[in-house]
């Protein structure tokens, strides 16, 4: 079971840092991928959330970046979220994030407990008020109820996986990032 979760995580992460796509022909919206790989300064400035390009089929066995939801948290954080529901999942839904550095989300809540999946990297935390560092390999864990944010803490971009027990977990917004005004 611990192997075959592994290899579910590593399938994802493989999936998070795979080379952008072409620019979108019909002059579409972009997506997270559009943007992976790029310098911060060419990184929007506003945050976005967008439905997937192609609507995912909850009877599939597999499901493509293009299948889930996009989003950016200004500054610096992009990402795919798959709330379990719209997939076929009965308990589980899934974030996919490449951050980049001195990027992440706003604070927040979840209504269910989080896992935090980083493979490489650092990342600087404030969980309940609390702040730490964390460094790669690594999996961190948020109780349900708790205000949580994370910068990324390095010079590259770091992809997190966000794991959720449950198919439909709620966020709430609390506030700004209490960690990106301060200087790296």
């Amino acid at each position: 079971m611990a192997r075959r979760l592994l290899a579910i995580i590593g399938l994802l992460l493989v999936a998070c840092v795979q080379a952008p796509p072409e620019p979108i022909a019909d002059g579409g919206e972009p997506t997270p991928l559009d943007y992976y790989r790029l310098r911060p300064g060419d990184l929007p400035d506003e945050s976005f959330t967008r439905p997937p390009q192609v609507p995912p089929d909850p009877t599939a066995r597999v499901f493509h970046l293009e299948n889930l939801t996009s989003f950016y948290d200004a500054p610096g954080e992009l990402g795919y979220v798959m709330r379990g529901h719209e997939y076929g999942f009965d308990s589980l839904s899934v974030i996919l994030t490449e951050t980049h550095p001195h990027g992440g989300p706003p604070l927040h809540t979840h209504d269910v407990e989080e896992a935090h999946v980083v493979l490489g990297g650092t990342m600087d935390y404030v969980m309940n008020g609390e702040r730490f560092r964390a460094t790669a390999p690594y999996i961190a864990r948020v109780p349900a109820g708790v205000a949580h944010t994370f910068i990324n803490g390095g010079d590259g971009p770091l992809n997190l996986i966000a794991v959720f027990p449950s198919n439909n977990h709620v966020t709430d917004v609390v506030g700004p990032n209490p960690l990106v005004d301060e200087k790296p």
